[in-house]
């Protein structure tokens, strides 16, 4: 009898471990899932923002109508991206941030622009929101690790392989262009 009941009893601290394993597995992909919505409420806010600021500019700029139809092609190529992976859109919001740097650069040339009080409030609010995909992107990715850990270690990659766990993609610049400083030149 006691032999019976010390097996029953391994057998279930296992499945306890099991079900904790998994549920701790759930709550990594969970918390991935959400960290990335973060990262798309930023972007969603950023591509809000463009329009209003090129509509700012476009009176001060009048000869920077390839810059503008830059940014234009970018920011539509990155609301294309939604929902086509983290490297697809990673890569296409890249783009959208190095037009966006060479269009502040190029807005420098414009003393009135500066002064303008719109536009100044326009370059506070993309420059805070700017700060806040960043923010995002690494909660992301700290998110990602943690889940791509557990997913990668004894015992839980046992479990995860079970469940159908499988690890998420790091939000990464992977173009050497991208990863490089702005210059700015006056």
């Amino acid at each position: 009898m006691i032999p019976t009941l010390v097996i029953l009893g391994v057998v279930v601290v296992l499945i306890l471990i099991f079900i904790g394993m998994y549920n701790g597995l759930v709550r990594g992909r969970n918390e991935v899932k959400n960290a990335w919505a973060q990262i798309d409420v930023q972007l969603k806010r950023r591509h809000d923002l463009i329009p209003n600021l090129i509509e700012t500019t476009k009176g001060y700029m009048v000869h920077e109508r390839e810059t503008f139809d830059s940014i234009a092609k970018a920011r539509s190529a990155a609301q294309s991206a939604v929902g086509t992976g983290v490297a697809a859109q990673a890569a296409a919001e890249g783009q959208l941030s190095g037009f966006l740097t060479r269009f502040m650069a190029v807005a420098e040339n414009y003393p009135e622009l500066k002064a303008n009080q719109n536009f100044l409030a326009l370059q506070e609010e993309l420059a805070s929101t700017e700060n806040k995909i960043s923010f995002a992107r690494q909660y992301y990715n700290d998110a990602v690790l943690k889940f791509n850990t557990a997913c990668q270690t004894i015992p839980t990659n046992i479990v995860a392989g079970m469940g159908g766990f499988a690890a998420a993609e790091f939000f990464e610049v992977k173009d050497e262009a991208e990863r490089a400083a702005p210059q700015v030149k006056f």
